[in-house]
Parts: C-alpha cells; structure tokens; sequence
C-alpha cells in the first residue's frame, strides 16, 4: 500500500486544499469531516458541496469518513486501518469562531482540545512515525497585539518601522497572561498538546498559527471566513457590518495553497515540537475599509455596509505574522497570493455559485 495521508476536516477550506495537492501528487488520502461547520453556522456553510466535489475528482485516490474527531472509538479504528501506512496527519478539523464559542463552551472546548488529543492518541499508538502537522491560531496570543503601540493612518493601523514587530508578530510573543476568548483558549490547549507529543513523546508535530486563512473554497459565513463572507457580500448586495476601530483594522491573508505548500515543506524535513507563525505576513495584508475597496474594485459595485462602533470581543486591532522563522528552516518556500489575487480568484470561481 502507499503511503496514507490523513486529513480532518477534509471538505473544509485547507483541508480541501491538502486533498487536491496530495491526491495530485499520487499519495493516497484519507478524509475525515462530518460537516460541523453546517451545526456551527447554518446552511449556508455547509461543506457537502466541497466534499462531493473531492469524491467525484478524486475517486482513484481519496476515501471519505464522516466522522465527528470526539469519537474516540471511530477515529481509532480508522487509524488502526491504516496503521503504519499513515505517513502524514493534517489536522485542521475545528470549531474555529471565538464569537460562537462563548454560547457553547463545552462543544467547542471538546471538538478543539479533546478531539486533536484523541487524533495525536491514535497517532502515538497506530503510526508514531508520522508527520502530524496542526493548524493553530494566532488567537493564542489573545488580545496582547492590542497594547502594541499602535499608530492611526488613513485607511489602517499600523506600527512603527523601528519596533520589534514591524516586519510581524513573531513566536517569542507570550500567550500567558492575556484574554484568549474562549475558543482561543481550547486552541491553546490543542497547541500545547502537539507540542508536548512532540516533546515528550518525540513524535514529528508542528503547530502552524494561522492569521486569516482563505481562498475561493471558503463556505464564508459572518462568524467565520473574512474575505470570503466579504466578497459574497459584494457580490450579492447582502449587507456587511464593520465592528469597531474605525475599520481600520488590518489583518494579514494567506491562501490555502501557499499554506498547505508550508505543510508540504515541513513534511519533507520534520521537525518535533515545533511552532510557527504563519500568515500573509507584509506580502498579503489589508485592512477592513482596503478589503472593501478592493472588493467594490473587482465587482464594479458599491457594497452595502455600515459600521459599529463596538467592537468584537477578542478581536486583534493589528495582526501582521512574521513568518521569518519558517522560511530559514524552509527557504525555497514562497509566497504566490496577494490580498488582491486572492479576492479576485474567489470572486471569479463563486460566480456560479453566488450570482
């Protein structure tokens, strides 16, 4: 048998993006996704769509599951299956808004804390030798970003060229001592747990701590998926509300390719226990009122939003990540998509879709 990759979250955003350049490359993948994101933000964000679309293009090589991760009995007998064959475990399957986890902690606590612990159990006891990349957050960090030393410009808030973290946030940032919002801290508890395997048990685990996260295979919903839910929006007239700091807030946006490229890298030369910020970094970043402008640009229509002065809980005034420490362990990996690609490859391929 080849080689297995295994990978939650299977039909969602980048666990789409990890079967399409994994099956493509000849690997045999597993897929692992019971469509939560449908429970956690209705209808709209179902991810039937997507999975359908990987079975029918990857029927030699792609095999579903649809398995909820906190099924500790289901999720071992997949592992027990393929046993030593795994060779890489993507894990991206999450409850992944801080708005929708303050009204059911426990769920969000146990899909994002208990179930990456059942997968790295199954891991140390079917397949040890595997790669097990996760993807975190930049939440982990909760609200410290914000007592940086912000400075107001027209359209963004920005930092000064001479501080430590003009060229980005960096891992050396502590995620003690700050307010995580709730689901930043289930994913705290997730990340120390790929650590600690790493650690303590010496088995080959990354955390890759995402900012936004996106491309055009995004189901974009209000509580989750910026520029996705913001292009929708454009493109449909369907109204958009701004959340406080003026719109100014600026976010860094990496493509689902150029992230799972990173994990293509990692898998090739692992590492143990390791942490990595990764994100747009200074090559893909917008804020809120750029977003809009760009999204009014590439659709030829005024969108309809309005603006709050309250802001969401939890939310970073300025987030830019600093993916140095990747790139020197990784050097030939690259950036392809800006903010502006990015947003007119979702616009292009939802045409279908949304118009």
């Amino acid at each position: 048998m080849s080689k297995i990759v295994l990978i939650t979250g299977s039909a969602g955003l980048i666990g789409s993006e990890s079967v399409k350049l994994f099956a493509e490359m000849g690997f045999d993948v597993v897929g692992i996704d019971n469509n939560m994101r449908q429970v956690f933000f209705g209808e709209d964000a179902s991810t039937e769509w997507n999975k359908n679309y990987l079975l029918n293009t990857y029927k030699k090589n792609y095999t579903h599951y649809d398995i909820d991760i906190r099924d500790q009995n289901a999720i071992e007998a997949i592992f027990e299956k393929y046993s030593s064959d795994i060779s890489l475990i993507i894990h991206t399957a999450a409850q992944p808004s801080h708005d929708w986890a303050v009204n059911d902690p426990h769920t969000d606590f146990t899909v994002n804390a208990n179930g990456t612990l059942t997968l790295l159990e199954s891991t140390r006891k079917y397949c040890s030798q595997a790669v097990f990349i996760f993807c975190s957050t930049n939440k982990v960090y909760g609200d410290t970003p914000n007592f940086l030393p912000l400075q107001e410009e027209e359209l963004r808030w920005e930092i000064d060229s001479n501080h430590l973290y003009a060229k980005g946030i960096d891992e050396t940032m502590s995620i003690d001592q700050t307010k995580h919002s709730l689901f930043g801290a289930s994913k705290v508890a997730a990340d120390v747990l790929v650590q600690e395997y790493g650690r303590y048990f010496d088995i080959k685990t990354a955390c890759f701590r995402g900012g936004c996260l996106t491309g055009s295979n995004h189901s974009g919903t209000k509580l989750h998926g910026f520029l996705s839910y913001l292009m929708k929006c454009a493109m449909t007239g369907n109204h958009y509300e701004v959340y406080g700091y003026k719109g100014k807030q600026v976010r860094d946006n990496i493509h689902s390719h150029d992230l799972v490229n990173a994990f293509y890298h990692f898998y090739q030369n692992p590492r143990k226990g390791e942490v990595y910020n990764i994100g747009g970094s200074r090559f893909s970043n917008c804020s809120m009122i750029e977003a809009i402008a760009l999204c009014e640009e590439i659709t030829g229509k005024k969108m309809n939003w309005s603006y709050s002065e309250t802001n969401r809980m939890g939310d970073h005034i300025w987030w830019i990540s600093d993916v140095s420490k990747f790139q020197s362990h990784y050097p030939n990996w690259h950036f392809k998509y800006t903010v502006k690609d990015i947003l007119l490859e979702i616009y292009t391929n939802n045409l279908d879709r949304w118009c």
